[in-house]
């Protein structure tokens, strides 16, 4: 770099670094619109269990097969959301998010129209892969569109859109299927995808690609001015950044993998595990309970600086919870109190995780972070529904909050190890970069 353009790189930098700490303003019409669309994919992947006896009588299927639904559609959530979004990496993310959600209506409308269960297959397996390319790309996008120090309460509004979807979506579409039929219900929600998709387009704020941005930036000779996290803020990938590796994303992801086979391992039966005589309004309204719990867990999430330790003590407190369901019994009070904390501490665990695997990926990998992450939960909840019914069957309901329970504090152990590692490492390479910039300033 010429020694002429060093006053003003200097003082690109103290404006960068002005916008840094200045007062956050999160760009709130996107987000929520965003958190709608997460609204929108959550009660059409869970949809066809709202609806379930209605849908089963009107196809002519026993209920299973209708839950089975829901299994397929996880199942190709996992397998097609990589190669969706490898496939569409240099498109427009908007546009991508736009026409994943008209897929997802025309899916849902044919689900709504057909009358044998193997064409609701078909229409269903074109809406998975709809919605395993809406998560990638809206959790990437979401990423674009803040400074980094604000991913946390961005993924938290967006996420808090999905939560509504279990808490909201699936009741309303069983009092819609109860009141006028299950198509009613699904058609319905196709209305609703068009909708968000209209509203992705007018309203959603178009972002370049921080790898595009980045190939620019090295084309034309410029380099990232400040530290890591104003080049992050201004989108455009640090050196740190582009030397990380993929090592602590994968790290990261796959335990927090774990953790949800043991969540989701124990909440596969929580209506057998919270179901306790003399608590008002029953298990629906333990379940409701937990559904609130979250979106408040989801809220609180949001709030936390240091993303990494607040999930490992979300992890922890979920441990605790899982395990405290053997004493439920006890009183309803306790019970009660019991689901509430669970359903705070899990409810954070996903903006949490979310918002990390997105930090330690960095712009330039933020493609591939956000495909990880539906595939990690989908795979979560397959595997943990999968063990926790082997256990069910061998050993009975009473031991499966324990092994639960286990899982998700071995997972929390690893996240705060790996942190620990994660932070040594740093420092080292910052005394190791100290000494090289001294070295070379003697020279």
């Amino acid at each position: 770099m010429h020694r002429t353009s060093q006053p003003t790189s200097r003082r690109a930098g103290e404006r960068d670094a002005v916008r840094t700490h200045g007062p956050s303003r999160l760009p709130w019409p996107s987000l929520l619109v965003l958190g709608a669309a997460a609204f929108v994919m959550v009660t059409a992947e869970m949809l066809p269990t709202a609806v379930l006896p209605w849908m089963s009588a009107g196809l002519g299927v026993t209920e299973p097969q209708i839950g089975l639904l829901v299994s397929i559609w996880a199942g190709v959530v996992v397998v097609g959301c990589l190669p969706l979004a490898h496939l569409t990496r240099r498109f427009d993310r908007r546009a991508v998010i736009v026409w994943s959600l008209v897929a997802l209506a025309g899916s849902t409308a044919a689900t709504a129209l057909v009358h044998t269960y193997p064409d609701v297959i078909a229409a269903r397996l074109i809406g998975a892969l709809a919605v395993g390319l809406l998560w990638a790309t809206s959790n990437a996008h979401t990423a674009d569109l803040v400074a980094d120090r604000d991913l946390g309460r961005a993924v938290s509004v967006v996420l808090g859109g999905a939560t509504l979807g279990t808490v909201l979506g699936t009741p309303v579409g069983a009092v819609v299927a109860d009141a006028i039929g299950w198509r009613a219900a699904f058609g319905g929600l196709a209305v609703a995808a068009l909708i968000a998709a209209v509203l992705v387009r007018f309203v959603v704020r178009r972002t370049p690609r921080v790898a595009d941005v980045a190939e620019r930036a090295a084309a034309n000779g410029s380099v990232a001015v400040g530290g890591d996290t104003d080049a992050s803020e201004r989108g455009v990938p640090s050196a740190a950044d582009a030397g990380r590796g993929i090592r602590p994303i994968v790290v990261v992801i796959s335990l927090v993998a774990v953790l949800l086979v043991g969540h989701y391992g124990a909440y596969t039966f929580v209506t057998r595990l919270v179901d306790v005589p003399g608590v008002p309004g029953g298990i629906g309204a333990m379940l409701f309970a937990f559904g609130v719990a979250s979106a408040i867990g989801v809220f609180v999430a949001g709030r936390f600086a240091d993303t990494r330790r607040a999930l490992v003590g979300a992890t922890f407190v979920t441990a605790a919870a899982i395990a405290a369901l053997v004493f439920v019994g006890a009183s309803p009070g306790f019970a009660v109190g019991v689901v509430l904390l669970w359903g705070v501490a899990s409810g954070a665990v996903p903006p949490l995780a979310q918002t990390l695997v997105l930090r330690l990926a960095g712009p330039s990998r933020r493609d591939l972070a956000g495909a990880l992450i539906p595939v990690v939960f989908n795979l979560g909840i397959a595997i943990g529904a999968a063990l926790s019914s082997a256990v069910v069957n061998g050993f009975g309901i009473g031991t499966l909050p324990v092994l639960a329970a286990g899982v998700v504090v071995l997972s929390g152990a690893a996240l705060a190890a790996s942190g620990w590692s994660a932070r040594s490492s740093g420092a080292r390479s910052a005394v190791s970069g100290s000494e090289q910039t001294a070295t070379g300033a003697q020279g």
